[in-house]
């Protein structure tokens, strides 16, 4: 299986690195009004692929906010880039419109006729502190009254994580449903002198860091339910081995260094445990252990066959993963308490990678379709399945906290990138990086702070 075929490397330890990073782009690539996923033939495709029709967008005007010419970065540009991103907005022109930051300056007949459902109003002011108050009203343009109102007083580096908190403050109060643009992803460049590179970014690509630097792959990077840590695996002992490692200091541990292999990390919702595959027992085998690295693995099922890619239910009840035991990688599900696993995917010889939706009431997983990998969702009640990318190499799924995009590794152009689908098939994104290959990727969860 692909992901077993990673524990063959060898590998050895360069040095960790806090520098910035590359900044990756997010390109567009279907969504909204005019875009639909690319027509494919049955013979090309001949797979339950997902043809989503169009849906109405949201209008929303984004005014630009008082006193924010002086900033390096326009913070309604920001808003904007992120509603528009989502493929759920239309972003109303504001150019040549007269300044409006206050509800009683507002011209309402102005912004109907240009199409606006919704108004954000706002300001950005200096305070004497060397800091900036932050003040943002969202308006409904027909019936003239205020649908949200928020202030935040941010350092000057935060200014672009508030603009963040505004675009889901708007997402939320419009669409129904939590923002994820002030969230962070992670993924792993590759140079082109095999050198591995652990960055974490804002969910927009700005803002890299480097977290771990090395000669050897790193892979399967997991966030912690709080999103303080990665766990993720490493190859600097010559072998792949687990560790846990905290985004602000920096410091990490080995917590699965047993005999032979230890990958696949899934942290458990509460973050107390780690789900792991261990070859120590011999084959591949699900464990449960301790993520501050105590105590001893839990074996979790006893088979002669290769269970791989652990992925917790969202109530911690159960574990979807890969098997081979039926003869081809199928996704099954088991019971935390161990038990008899249940053969869960029945379309097609290959389905792996399983990650439940936040809902827990569906997941997303890799499907072959006459020798394509794509990104697929099946509900758990019904499974219906429903295929949302292209196809080609597409690997390494996993869903945005809000359940509303799905995040995964795929190639473009001889090159790996980040791409990005939505639960429905029908906005999809592009994130690339000019000097390395972009794998590995998971999207962290929604921090309040």
């Amino acid at each position: 299986m692909q992901k077993s075929v990673k524990l063959l490397f060898s590998l050895c330890f360069f040095v960790i690195s806090a520098g910035a990073a590359a900044q990756i782009r997010i390109e567009v690539i279907g969504g909204g009004a005019t875009q639909r996923p690319p027509p494919l033939s049955a013979s090309d495709f001949p797979c339950n692929y997902s043809t989503a029709g169009n849906a109405t967008q949201i209008a929303v005007a984004i005014a630009p906010f008082r006193d924010e010419s002086g900033l390096k970065q326009s913070m309604t540009s920001v808003i904007a880039a992120d509603l528009a991103r989502s493929g759920l907005f239309k972003i109303v022109d504001s150019a040549g419109a007269k300044p409006q930051h206050e509800p009683d300056q507002l011209d309402y007949a102005y912004w109907r006729a240009r199409g606006a459902d919704t108004v954000a109003i706002g300001s950005v002011s200096p305070a004497s502190d060397g800091r900036y108050e932050v003040r943002f009203r969202l308006m409904d343009a027909v019936r003239q009254t205020q649908v949200a109102g928020f202030s935040y007083v941010a350092a000057p580096g935060q200014l672009r994580l508030t603009a963040h908190k505004i675009a889901d403050v708007v997402y939320e109060k419009l669409a129904g449903e939590p923002g994820a643009f002030a969230t962070r992803i992670a993924y792993v460049v590759r140079r082109p002198a095999k050198r591995y590179e652990l960055h974490v970014a804002d969910a927009d690509g700005f803002s890299p860091q480097t977290i771990l630097s090395s000669n050897e792959p790193i892979i399967s990077p997991k966030w912690s339910p709080d999103g303080s840590r990665l766990a993720y695996v490493s190859f600097e002992q010559r072998k792949p081995v687990v560790y846990v490692q905290s985004i602000v200091t920096g410091q990490r541990q080995a917590v699965a260094n047993f005999f032979g292999s230890n990958s696949a990390p899934a942290w458990s919702p509460d973050g107390r445990r780690l789900a792991v595959v261990l070859s120590r027992d011999g084959g591949s085998q699900i464990n449960i252990i301790n993520a501050d690295g105590s105590g001893q693995p839990v074996r979790l099922a006893a088979s002669a066959s290769i269970d791989t890619e652990p992925n917790f239910s969202p109530d911690g009840s159960a574990i979807l993963f890969t098997s081979d035991r039926g003869g081809a990688p199928q996704i099954y599900r088991i019971p935390v308490s161990g038990g008899q696993p249940q053969r869960m995917t029945f379309d097609g010889s290959y389905n792996v990678s399983a990650r439940y939706h936040p809902d827990g009431k569906s997941f997303t997983f890799i499907h072959r379709c006459s020798g394509r990998f794509a990104v697929a969702v099946q509900d758990l009640t019904t499974r219906q399945v429903q295929v949302l990318s292209d196809g080609g190499v597409d690997e390494s799924p996993g869903f945005a906290p809000n359940g509303r995009m799905i995040l995964y590794a795929s190639v473009a152009g001889g090159r790996g990138i980040l791409a990005a689908v939505s639960s429905d098939g029908r906005v999809k994104q592009r994130f690339t990086e000019d000097a390395g290959d972009i794998r590995e990727p998971a999207w962290g969860p929604i921090v309040s702070k």
